[in-house]
């Protein structure tokens, strides 16, 4: 039986979005059809709709986070506590990891904080911040971008924090 990493990793490799790949990942858990999950997932992608502001693969573990802790009551502040608890102890983990959960400092198109400039390597252009026409999945579209790395790590952070 493959990990929840692994599965992850194959969906992004097959084309899904980063959010898409951790949430679907981890969708059998809750008997949820692969298909549902996919399109609930589908719009936190490239940092939110491609607009690059958290990062895919961040809103796929807090949407897991939902799943395990999240609220069904409107008026129980205990358990909304709880979820936000979470989903803060998920994000800053993340944070400890790679400084940052936001897709455009991630990729380095903008300065990280405590950062003077945006890093070269990432060779992504400010425009794509709303061009919403996603790239082809090259070689060198997967060189340039830590995107499956950071995936998997949502994963580790998932099963260190949340499952353990």
């Amino acid at each position: 039986m493959k990990s929840e990493r692994e599965k992850a990793k194959e969906l992004f490799l097959e084309g899904y979005n980063c959010s898409q790949a951790v949430f679907v990942a981890y969708a059998e858990r809750y008997g949820l059809d692969k298909e549902l999950a996919l399109k609930v997932s589908a719009s936190f992608g490239g940092g939110m709709g491609r607009m690059r502001e958290i990062c895919g693969a961040v809103s796929g573990m807090f949407m897991v986070a939902g799943m395990e802790t999240g609220q069904t009551k409107p008026r129980d502040p205990a358990a909304k506590q709880a979820n936000y608890d979470m989903v803060q102890r998920l994000a800053k983990r993340y944070k400890e990891e790679y400084g940052s959960i936001v897709c455009k400092e991630l990729l380095g198109l903008v300065p990280m904080p405590g950062r003077e400039k945006a890093d070269a390597n990432a060779g992504l252009k400010a425009a794509e911040f709303t061009d919403t026409k996603p790239e082809a999945r090259t070689e060198e579209y997967y060189k340039k971008r830590p995107c499956l790395e950071q995936i998997q790590k949502a994963c580790d952070i998932l099963d260190e924090i949340l499952f353990s």
